[in-house]
């Protein structure tokens, strides 16, 4: 198991974005899995109204995949942890292609992340799988592209000072 301490010594994540509480499998080179734990102290739903009925607090989609995506972070980190973006190695999203949503997730839900890495070229890889709250499907990913670049790549170029005008 791999707990939200080790977790951070391998992402960059951190308040709000860290989305994954725990990995509770890991296979190298083949999957992971993972929980996060939803509750209504998330920041999405700072300033919901106390009439606020259960749809609105569904737990937005992107931030779900994203969750999802932490653990595919960890599964292609665990043998190089790259807590900090600017050095060493940038952790990007590619694409996604075949997600579907199935259920909402609610504050109260433990989401389990099931990733599985369908294949791997060079430092490009690409994953496939779901989410489950219980037995019942969330979420589930027919394809998830990831890569890894150098973070000096991605640094822009220092930007000029402007010329300064001539005062005669």
């Amino acid at each position: 198991m791999i707990t939200v301490d080790e977790i951070k010594r391998m992402l960059p994540h951190r308040y709000p974005m860290l989305l994954v509480d725990r990995v509770t499998e890991l296979v190298p080179g083949e999957r992971a899995s993972g929980l996060k734990a939803v509750t209504c102290n998330e920041p999405w739903y700072e300033g919901m109204p106390d009439t606020a009925s259960e749809e609105d607090y569904h737990y937005p989609w992107t931030v779900l995949i994203e969750s999802w995506c932490h653990v595919a972070g960890v599964l292609v980190t665990w043998d190089r942890p790259n807590p900090d973006v600017r050095s060493g190695k940038a952790m990007l999203l590619g694409g996604i292609a075949d997600a579907e949503f199935h259920r909402p997730v609610v504050p109260g839900d433990v989401v389990e992340h099931h990733v599985r890495l369908a294949r791997q070229v060079g430092e490009t890889y690409v994953f496939e799988g779901e989410s489950l709250v219980g037995k019942e499907t969330a979420l589930t990913i027919g394809r998830l592209t990831m890569t890894m670049r150098p973070a000096s790549d991605l640094a822009a170029p220092p930007v000029p000072d402007p010329p300064v005008p001539d005062p005669r």
